[in-house]
């Protein structure tokens, strides 16, 4: 196997652990920060290793007798950043689906696996969207008809549904109203 390789497989799992949400525990802003900062510490030491691997590689492919001593400091040095590597990786909380780790295997991009899931989302949407279309145009048409056979139900109806929807609006932003009249605003993340 050539460095080549290894160092992409890395990559690639480098790349898809930075582009996976980190979990953070119930220690609420504190645990997320060291969370990033671990996985900041974990994403670098797989940057190191790259490095390593990628000398190790130009010592291999030149190799002569007079850089022996070289070729066994740089393995020494990659086996230290590899257990520099575990043990950062042990406070990580990150899950990585199966499907990207066999892309990555397989010498693939892992952000095919991001494309797969985002246009199958897409898919989703829109199958639910007409089904959602559908019923709004089966309500309306329903409506319609009730209309024509019970005109006076049908107004009665209207104006009960139009109070709720009103006492909903009312009721919801009274939830997110301040004392001083503000109007809460959730904090994106």
């Amino acid at each position: 196997m050539d460095g080549g390789g290894a160092a992409s497989n890395a990559s690639g799992i480098a790349a898809a652990a930075a582009g996976n949400g980190v979990q953070a525990g119930a220690g609420g802003e504190r645990a997320e920060d060291a969370s990033k900062q671990n996985l900041a510490q974990v994403t670098a030491s797989i940057q190191k290793t790259l490095g390593l691997l990628h000398q190790l590689n130009l010592n291999v492919s030149s190799f002569s007798s007079a850089s022996q001593l070289p070729l066994l400091q740089r393995l020494n040095a990659l086996v230290a950043e590899l257990d520099t590597m575990q043990k950062l990786a042990e406070g990580c909380n990150i899950q990585v689906p199966m499907e990207v780790v066999n892309l990555i295997d397989d010498g693939k991009n892992p952000d095919e696996f991001t494309r797969d899931v985002i246009n199958s989302c897409i898919a989703k949407n829109q199958v639910t969207k007409g089904k959602t279309d559908a019923f709004k145009s089966l309500r309306k048409h329903l409506l319609e008809e009730l209309e024509q056979a019970f005109p006076e139900d049908v107004e009665q109806y209207r104006e009960i549904r139009a109070t709720s929807a009103a006492e909903s609006k009312r009721l919801a932003q009274s939830q997110s109203a301040l004392p001083n009249g503000d109007v809460k605003v959730k904090p994106e993340h």
